[in-house]
């Protein structure tokens, strides 16, 4: 984490401070919990490992946050092994950071009416910026977020097209759990959270160095 510029395999400066990146990955933990409390207080769900955290919070009743941190926990050791330990750090920080205001955020913001269809887009939509933080920093929310990035680091697809696939399964899987209205516009949040990542993080377009 130097503080002198260096050049990114682009041409271009993109040289990350660290006081940038603790404001990248507080920015991102407020924009994804938001979105996540969005999906929540409409019943939504969503795909990676917040769906699964999700679909678990559903079924169990115990906190999405512990369930979230949970699940990311096998992942790290992936992330340690294929991104670095600098990768891994600020991944497991932005997890923390997310699971800590996904309980915290309702306790501070009452909304009284949210309509299905607002949730799922400006909810996809601020979890998918918050994502695009996340990863412009050098950071994720682990699991599947993880392979995502490999993957794309290895040329064979963008994140946002692999998340987007892997995610609608994932949300196709909460018919169990929720009727299908609910899983309709979960499948919307979903499309929601990758068109932005999609459009916004490919191969080549920008590479944050830290």
């Amino acid at each position: 984490m130097s503080s002198s510029p260096r050049t990114s395999p682009s041409g271009l400066v993109a040289l990350h401070s660290r006081r940038e990146d603790l404001t990248a990955l507080l920015t991102g933990s407020l924009l994804v919990s938001l979105g996540l409390v969005l999906f929540r207080q409409a019943g939504l769900l969503s795909g990676g490992t917040a769906g699964i955290a999700f679909l678990l919070h559903y079924a169990s009743g115990w906190p999405f946050g512990f369930w979230f941190f949970a699940i990311n926990l096998p992942f790290y050791w992936l992330a340690f092994r294929r991104m670095g330990p600098a990768f891994t750090a600020k991944t497991f920080a932005a997890v923390g950071g997310v699971s800590l205001l996904a309980e915290g955020v309702p306790g501070w913001l009452q909304i009284a009416h949210l309509a299905p269809a607002y949730a799922a887009i400006a909810g996809g939509m601020l979890i998918g910026c918050g994502l695009l933080i996340f990863f412009r920093h050098g950071a994720s929310l682990g699991g599947l977020n993880v392979v995502a990035l490999a993957l794309q680091e290895s040329g064979r697809i963008s994140a946002g097209r692999f998340q987007m696939g892997v995610d609608s399964l994932i949300v196709l899987a909460a018919l169990w759990v929720a009727d299908l209205p609910r899983v309709a516009w979960s499948l919307l949040g979903a499309l929601a959270v990758n068109l932005v990542l999609a459009d916004n993080h490919r191969p080549g377009r920008y590479r944050g160095m830290s």
